[in-house]
């Protein structure tokens, strides 16, 4: 079969794959893994590692790696031909995933090797501790109805997740407004207005176009001085796929949602749990959801009086400096970057042109290298899907490949918003087969405007680290086996700790002059910025903060508490929650759970608490560096080793505690956002 997905290769053939090929591969490659398994099963003498759990992880993987860049393509280049392709496949995959998972007779084989596991070493016996867990719930010990109950869930579930995903780019992709008066871009950026500029003009029109694309709606947000402009963006950004607002009411999301949320009660309730929040905590490091709540409700109790403190000043600073009555929701970014201007003298636009993107990344490569002993190489004989997509290799300190990455880091039409790292190639070492991993990093940044190189803000150069922390955590891995590779069965509540701790490094010293340099004069940031910058770090942290955490109480309770049939119950939820955290004006036509996509199209249901759970670890890993050096070669060894390497070979706090010597103290978060705290450990990440 002449199918580019089908070729046993380690990255895509991009400039050959089509819509055409996704179903007949995906078809090709389930048909052969049922077979594999029938043949494996009919064999008595298959219940050792070699002969049974190898072999299926090779055709697990080889599964994933083609479906790889399938669902890449369909978040970076989204198209309805690929839409369709890409849909049609979603359902067999998900009801292959739960025949596998429900298949008795392979759970009983697996029971059987994990009971003569003597022979066996760790990360093996940790990959059977997670298989056998993942057959559990995939519900293995339900009855034949009950299994057949949970299959049609979990395939009607995977295909409304994906009707989210598309509901809210299409409402995103369909607004857009058109400017003929140039006096209501004042204040704006003239890089974003001249991309307006051009957007017009790629359009036939005069004038200017702003679409909702991040950086554009950023843009206006943060610098445009007329108060109605704003507010109409803000009414586009918040009402994307609902019923309120200037969208298309057929990309409403509320009846998904819904619908999504009763799936996932019904789920959980048929495999013995209370809800659905119970379930999500099975592969993570938070026991219990009490547990959770309390982390959350402390660090609520431990930030809202800062919050409340930061919103008032900001208050007061529109009415004395600027006359400005009654802050708005939409006013919020507008004034607080001119009281960040006012109290630290430096704005992120004076910082953007000391970030061009071919010096940051440069910047961050070497910062990598400092502290793992890697060297990053680009690299051009590679298919890549687009103009704007960069590919590197990642190489130890011997000269030895250990992975490779692509990069797709600005906005355009049919790209999914946000920025994130995805598996391209685990990597593989099992008897002949070997493999070294690969990734995606994805961000949506404005793009490089005439001869100009893309000039990014200083949060962006923070999503840019965030994002490279997860690639490292993926390509550095030494797992041997797929399933525990990289990021793969880490505790979803800590899978974040290497790309928060990335973002550390960003704000210090030593590391600065790495990343920026004028993209003009080529002069490095000067003192004064740099110690503007780094006190600007905590300005409104804690107003920050308790956004996280409404995000993160709003996605827990509804979890807990959602019940099929009730109406209303999304909004109720998240109103009380915004009585309990929220500091800012918040007005009636917000319909931010229609866009919620972390949790209601990825993998973050009932976790987005994981954010600040990872950020406690995170910032407590990153104080080892502060104690013997940012750059101390030894500590960057021990990070590498304890955490980047092991993937989920091993549990989440004892790799912790192999790093820091101890369990996690809340303190380190604290003082890096300038909230005062009291020291002690954080007995929720114990």
């Amino acid at each position: 079969m002449n199918n580019p997905l089908l070729e046993d290769r380690r990255l895509p053939a991009f400039d050959r794959i089509m819509p055409a090929h996704v179903e007949p591969a995906i078809d090709h490659l389930l048909a052969e893994n049922r077979a594999l398994i029938a043949r494996v099963l009919a064999d008595k003498e298959a219940r050792s590692w070699e002969r049974l759990v190898e072999p299926l992880e090779a055709a697990d993987e080889r599964l994933a790696r083609a479906w790889s860049p399938v669902a890449h393509l369909n978040a970076v280049r989204n198209d309805p031909v690929l839409r369709e392709a890409y849909n049609a496949c979603l359902g067999k995959l998900t009801d292959y995933h739960s025949e596998i998972g429900q298949n008795a007779r392979l759970f009983a084989a697996f029971e059987n090797v994990a009971g003569n596991a003597s022979n066996l070493d760790d990360s093996q016996q940790k990959l059977l501790a997670h298989a056998l867990r993942d057959f559990r719930l995939s519900g293995v010990a339900l009855s034949d109805a009950g299994k057949a109950s949970y299959r049609e869930m979990a395939r009607k579930r995977s295909k409304l997740q994906a009707k989210f995903e598309e509901n809210l780019l299409d409402a995103t992709n369909a607004w857009s407004m058109h400017i003929t008066d140039e006096k209501r871009l004042a204040g704006m950026t003239e890089r974003a207005i001249q991309r307006a500029r051009n957007a017009a003009k790629e359009k036939g029109k005069d004038g200017w176009l702003l679409g909702l694309d991040y950086p554009s709606y950023e843009s206006v947000m943060t610098y445009a001085d007329d108060a109605g402009l704003r507010r109409e963006f803000y009414e586009a950004w918040v009402t994307r796929a609902s019923d309120h607002g200037p969208h298309d009411a057929r990309f409403d999301n509320t009846e998904v949602m819904d619908e999504i949320l009763v799936i996932r009660q019904k789920m959980a309730k048929l495999l013995g749990y209370r809800h659905y929040a119970e379930l999500s905590l099975e592969p993570k490091m938070a026991r219990a959801p009490d547990e959770v709540m309390g982390f959350l409700n402390d660090l609520v109790a431990q930030t809202r009086a800062a919050g409340q403190r930061e919103f008032a000043m900001l208050a007061d600073y529109a009415h004395t400096t600027h006359g400005h009555e009654n802050l708005e929701a939409w006013d919020i970014a507008y004034y607080s970057e001119k009281l960040k201007r006012k109290n630290f003298g430096i704005s992120d636009e004076q910082l953007r042109p000391y970030f061009p993107m071919p010096v940051v990344l440069d910047g961050l490569f070497k910062i990598a290298g400092k502290l793992y002993g890697i060297e990053v190489r680009p690299r051009e004989d590679v298919a890549r899907y687009h103009e704007d997509v960069g590919f590197y290799d990642v190489f130890d300190h011997k000269g030895k490949l250990r992975g490779s990455f692509f990069t797709d880091l600005y906005a355009r039409k049919n790209k999914r918003g946000g920025a994130w790292m995805d598996e391209c190639a685990n990597r593989k070492r099992m008897q002949d087969h070997q493999q070294d991993p690969a990734a995606y990093l994805v961000c949506n940044f404005m793009p490089p405007v005439g001869n100009d190189p893309a000039l990014l803000t200083h949060h962006e150069v923070l999503t840019l680290f965030h994002e490279f922390g997860h690639t490292l955590h993926h390509l550095l891995t030494r797992a041997e086996y797929p399933s525990v590779a990289g990021i793969n069965n880490v505790a979803w509540d800590a899978v974040e700790l290497p790309s928060q701790f990335m973002e550390n490094f960003a704000f210090e010293h030593e590391a600065l002059p790495y990343i920026s340099r004028h993209y003009q004069s080529g002069e490095p940031l000067p003192h004064e910025m740099l110690e503007q910058l780094r006190g600007a770090r905590t300005f409104q942290a804690a107003m920050k903060m308790l956004r996280q955490l409404e995000f993160s109480l709003f996605d827990f309770r509804l979890h807990v508490e959602y019940q099929p049939g009730g109406t209303g119950q999304v909004q109720r939820i998240l109103d009380e929650v915004r009585r309990q955290v929220t500091v800012v004006p918040v007005p009636e036509f917000n319909r931010f759970p229609n866009g919620f996509s972390h949790i209601f199209a990825g993998g973050y249901a009932a976790g987005y608490y994981s954010y600040k759970w990872a950020e406690v670890l995170s910032a407590d890993a990153f104080s080892a560096f502060e104690e013997e050096g940012i750059f101390d070669s030894a500590t960057g060894r021990r990070f590498l080793k304890s955490i980047l390497e092991v993937g989920g070979t091993r549990d989440a706090m004892e790799a912790f505690v192999e790093f820091r010597g101890r369990e996690p103290s809340i303190e380190p978060l604290l003082r890096h956002a300038g909230i005062a705290g009291d020291g002690d450990q954080l007995t929720a990440a114990s």
